[in-house]
């Protein structure tokens, strides 16, 4: 459950801590003091998009803290772990927004992802408002809400998983389809490609080769220049240099014969002498094999204009000509065996198809059962809510009894949309076609309050919930609120004083002016309190001594009510037991 909320620079908030208590806490304020700012904080913790305009006026940063218990979510806990997360009985989110744009996500003080604060959120916190409403009229959400409150999404899992394994063979035999009738085309192709590269036949680093041995052509003549040059400065030409270190030998020999103490060694020399006479026998031999070979020039630039006319189609380099015969191999070898492909998948095809055929049918059994429990559960809640007359519908079109692979989707063959009968004599109508956005808030409500006893999240925020409605059956949708509070951490925003009398705490969100700047300030009502907000919330600016007593009233009546249900319910089990 969530613990304590910290907003720091936040839209209109300057600094602002609120702690939340188990049961059902009212939050109310006058139009505009800050309530919505509030929840927009929060979703920033479930994983929203930040943007710099959400930061305070003349404030570099905003952040937005919050502290949840998860003693008892051992589930969540896991997936904190398993997400590279610490984990402890205690769950700590922080989001900071930066004019620079270096916005931060930490969970219990290491950097995370939107992504993680997104999975996190899932067994958190789930905010029920207006978006809430889009969601419910959407018919497409329809058969997911169906799927959780009946326990169907490990079957739909099994399920999807036969779907995405025939598409992918679908896919595959459909490429293959469209290569074979393309087959002759590509073959003629393809082997064109590859004659052309097997007639110039080009080995690996044959060109950087050539390129070489070209450059040695061209330049034959300076070569014998400078080797021959070489050879006389070394050999050939009177005082050479190996002339001279003879000379040099001899001289040092002639001194070691007067003093021993020279220490220069003889056989040093005598190798050094070696050597340069083998560079210039080399020299020799390198300008005896050095000539000009025109025709061997000519086959050199034919050749390489070959390989390099393979290079500027294939790629740009020897070795990417190279690569693409291999690949053009394969090919060939993958379209001569596409006849036998296309029989071994048609085979797969089959049995894959026959699975998910059956697992579809499984699937639509279990959301039968699902939908019959379902419009008897929402009924129930909707009279409790004050449309005594109304009936909750789904309409489901399924096709998996049939053969039609069309009619098969990720989340199986089935269609639905819910339809809600307002009143007797009425015909039942589609949802996003109800007009009334009371007999809405009451819809959404009694699916939020069946979901939530199937659903493992611990805290529901009901944002306004009350649009709509007023009177008896704002009374009664507080009590369904406090009901759903025994199973949850409930949060409720309401302008409706018959709501906010249900509340085990309450806060009130205000602003003020200090210092030329508004703030929002949130404070936690004493007893006498919750008399002054439920009378301003029954009566507006003038409180009269009546409505005081109207509201201590309604919060004893409340108080009453609760305690009746809690007897009731207690009698219920005690029955039960016997």
């Amino acid at each position: 459950m969530l613990n304590d909320l910290s907003i720091k620079n936040f839209a209109i908030i300057d600094e602002l801590h609120v702690s939340f208590n188990n049961g059902l806490t009212i939050i109310s304020g006058e139009t505009g003091a800050g309530k919505s700012i509030i929840i927009g904080a929060v979703n920033l913790l479930l994983g929203d998009r930040a943007a710099s305009e959400m930061i305070r006026t003349q404030a570099d940063a905003a952040t937005v803290e919050a502290l949840f218990d998860i003693a008892a979510n051992k589930a969540l806990k896991e997936k904190i772990l398993q997400m590279g997360f610490e984990a402890g009985n205690e769950l700590v989110i922080r989001r900071v927004i930066s004019r620079t744009g270096k916005n931060k996500a930490l969970i219990n003080g290491q950097m995370a992802t939107l992504a993680n604060l997104a999975a996190i959120s899932e067994s958190l916190i789930n905010i029920c408002g207006q978006h809430e409403h889009q969601i419910l009229l959407d018919a497409e959400n329809h058969i997911d809400i169906l799927d959780e409150f009946g326990g169907c999404l490990p079957s739909r899992t099994i399920y999807e998983e036969s779907y995405n394994q025939y598409q992918q063979i679908k896919t595959q035999r459909e490429k293959l389809e469209s290569l074979r009738l393309s087959r002759e085309e590509t073959t003629e192709l393809i082997k064109f490609q590859l004659k052309e590269i097997e007639d110039v036949a080009p080995q690996i680093d044959e060109d950087n080769a050539l390129v070489e041995e070209k450059k040695v052509l061209v330049n034959v003549q300076k070569l014998l220049d400078a080797a021959g040059r070489a050879y006389d400065l070394l050999y050939g030409e009177t005082s050479s240099v190996i002339e001279k270190l003879k000379d040099v030998q001899d001289q040092i020999k002639e001194i070691k014969k007067i003093d021993t103490k020279l220490k220069l060694s003889e056989t040093d020399l005598e190798t050094c002498f070696f050597t340069l006479q083998e560079a210039s026998l080399s020299l020799r031999d390198y300008s005896k094999n050095l000539f000009f070979d025109p025709e061997r020039l000519a086959a050199i630039e034919e050749r390489l204009e070959m390989i390099n006319r393979l290079k500027r189609k294939h790629g740009g380099s020897l070795q990417s000509v190279l690569q693409k015969k291999q690949e053009i191999e394969k090919e060939l070898l993958a379209v001569s065996n596409v006849e036998e492909e296309l029989n071994n998948l048609a085979q797969e095809e089959l049995a894959v198809s026959a699975r998910m055929q059956q697992r579809a049918q499984k699937l639509s059994q279990l959301r039968a059962e699902a939908a019959i429990e379902l419009k008897g559960t929402v009924d129930r809640e909707i009279h409790a809510l004050n449309m005594p007359h109304a009936s909750f519908e789904i309409n489901i079109q399924s096709s998996a009894a049939g053969a039609n692979h069309a009619m098969y989707g990720p989340r199986g063959s089935d269609e639905l949309e819910f339809y809600l009968t307002a009143n007797i004599g009425e015909e039942p109508k589609a949802l996003n076609t109800i007009a009334s956005g009371g007999e809405l808030s009451r819809i959404v409500l009694a699916l939020k309050n069946v979901l939530s006893h199937a659903g493992s999240v611990d805290t529901i925020v009901f944002d306004e919930v009350d649009s709509g409605i007023g009177g008896a059956t704002a009374e009664i949708v507080g009590r369904k609120l406090k009901e759903v509070s025994g199973n949850h951490q409930v949060i409720c925003i309401t302008h409706l004083p018959q709501i906010a009398c249900y509340g085990d705490s309450h806060l009130r969100v205000a602003k003020k002016v200090a210092g030329g700047r508004t703030t929002t300030v949130v404070d936690k009502l004493t007893d006498e309190q919750k008399v002054e907000e439920i009378s301003r919330m029954l009566g507006g600016v003038d409180l009269t001594e009546m409505t005081r007593d109207h509201a201590r009233e309604m919060l004893e009546s409340a108080s009453a009510s609760c305690r009746e249900s809690g007897k009731g319910k207690n009698n219920a089990k005690k029955s039960a037991h016997r």
